[in-house]
């Protein structure tokens, strides 16, 4: 986050790692708790703390998937048959 012109600016989701999106959000809710900005300004912190939650479950959600398909593979390999055998 950097500010300009008295402005808040954010860095776009797509330069953040789970890990950074996730301490800012962290921040951003410190932030609005402590309600010392105008409506503006806590407007635009509120929209930046909802794209980063909807970020980082983004993100989770396709790291449970993979897990799940890492864990399908190993079961797959193990049985020696193809598909889920409880199917």
């Amino acid at each position: 986050m950097s500010n300009n012109d008295d402005k808040q600016t954010f860095r776009p989701l797509d330069e953040l790692s789970y890990e950074q999106a996730r301490d800012e959000l962290v921040e951003v809710v410190k932030i609005l708790e402590l309600g010392q900005m105008s409506l503006d300004e806590s407007l635009r912190f509120w929209e930046r703390g909802e794209e980063l939650a909807a970020y980082c479950e983004r993100y989770l959600d396709g790291a449970a998937q993979r897990v799940e398909t890492a864990l399908q593979n190993r079961g797959d390999q193990s049985t020696g048959e193809p598909g889920d055998a409880a199917e």
